[in-house]
């Protein structure tokens, strides 16, 4: 038994296995995996009706076909609440497969030391809609996290989504129509680059949100993406926090300090290039009495930025804001700043702006109720010095 499940598990097309059989066999594999074992997934669309499971093993392979040649479709499922979990495990690759219409998260790994996601694609099928998925790509309280040439679209709210975790790469990667492309929160050494984020209503978030195991994140470095069209109408069902981001954001720090985004394409998002904001403009109380609500160390620089001449599209809050008080019109600035810092702590900059190619910039003053609006950027003028680079250990 032992060497038969040390070999290469092989598990053929619909055509060889009824499609229960198909499922019970995988699931089977799944638990009996052994160190080292690499479980094959042969080219065909399956039909699954219950979550996946991956649990305690070390150093397996789930390899398809390729992503759009092994499809598990889980439009049918009846049990559990995501496609595929994998959990308190250790170098573990997920490559070349697809999974559809999820119930739930399409894939989620928590607890996981050394997981890469290569050339995995996630998507709900049809018009994007509140009762799809949260999550496409879904690793949280994981160490070592590689994401690479893999592909998200439809999540209700982040398709490629890194939570809790140290040292993490998510690059060469696609997100599209989503509410958010490409989410980084309470994360900790994150390096987010050569992606494309597009057609959601958010292109990059990378937030710092209260009452979370993992309380702070930082060091999160994105460049060389290109973010663009971002303005799909905010799908996220009410309450969810994403569902307060404004249609047609490119790129959106939410209080997290020690962010560096350089080198992007950040075009034609048509309400907000580039938004830097603590909590306090979510309006949401805050009861973590250790959690910080301030952006910090923010380093803006070496960005182009182009956006078409159209009105603020979000809606909200700021869109009364953006429409009625401030009256933007068509002009509102690439970077937009809540200006609302910590004055306790002096010396410590919030936001460096430098050298990004047609960029206009605005701080609104939100803590004085908008009575200093400024567009004048010398203020924040200033340079950071750059954050470390992100390597991550893995398994092959």
């Amino acid at each position: 038994m032992k060497f038969l499940l040390s070999c290469l598990v092989i598990l053929q097309a619909g055509v060889a296995f009824a499609q229960p059989d198909f499922q019970k066999k995988l699931q089977r594999q799944l638990i009996l995996a052994e160190d080292g074992d690499t479980i094959r997934l042969a080219a065909g669309t399956y039909s699954i009706t219950g979550t996946l499971s991956l649990e305690g093993k070390n150093d397996v392979v789930v390899r398809g076909a390729g992503k759009d040649q092994t499809i598990l479709s889980f439009k049918g499922q009846t049990e559990g609440a995501e496609g595929l979990r994998v959990s308190n495990a250790k170098r573990i690759v997920l490559e070349d497969f697809t999974i559809q219409d999820a119930k739930g998260d399409a894939i989620k790994t928590m607890h996981v030391e050394g997981i890469t996601f290569r050339r995995v694609k996630t998507e709900w099928s049809g018009e994007p809609k509140p009762e799809n998925g949260a999550y496409g790509l879904y690793p949280v309280l994981c160490q070592q996290v590689l994401i690479e040439e893999c592909e998200a679209i439809g999540a209700s709210d982040a398709g490629i989504y890194v939570g809790q975790s140290k040292h993490i790469i998510v690059r060469n990667s696609r997100a599209y129509h989503n509410v958010a492309g490409i989410e980084i929160e309470n994360s900790q050494m994150a390096d987010v680059y050569n992606n494309e984020a597009t057609e959601n209503t958010g292109g990059i978030l990378v937030f710092d949100l209260p009452d979370l195991e993992q309380k702070k994140g930082g060091n999160v470095r994105v460049f060389n993406n290109r973010i663009h069209h971002n303005n799909y109408p905010n799908f996220a069902p009410p309450g969810n926090i994403v569902a307060s981001v404004p249609q047609g954001t490119g790129v959106m720090v939410l209080a997290t300090n020690d962010v560096e985004i350089f080198q992007n394409q950040i075009i034609a998002n048509n309400s907000l290039g580039t938004g830097v904001i603590s909590y306090y403009m979510t309006e949401k109380p805050i009861k973590d009495s250790l959690y910080y609500p301030y952006p910090t160390r923010i380093s803006i620089h070496d960005n182009t930025y182009e956006r078409e001449r159209v009105r603020y599209q979000g809606k909200g809050r700021l869109g009364l804001l953006f429409r009625y008080k401030l009256r933007f019109g068509k002009k509102v600035p690439d970077i937009v700043f809540d200006g609302i810092v910590d004055k306790s702590r002096t010396g410590t900059s919030p936001l460096c702006v430098q050298n990004n190619t047609n960029a206009t910039f605005v701080s609104l003053d939100a803590a004085n109720d908008f009575k200093q609006v400024s567009r004048d950027v010398k203020p924040y003028s200033c340079t950071l010095s750059p954050l470390e680079g992100v390597t991550v250990t893995l398994n092959k």
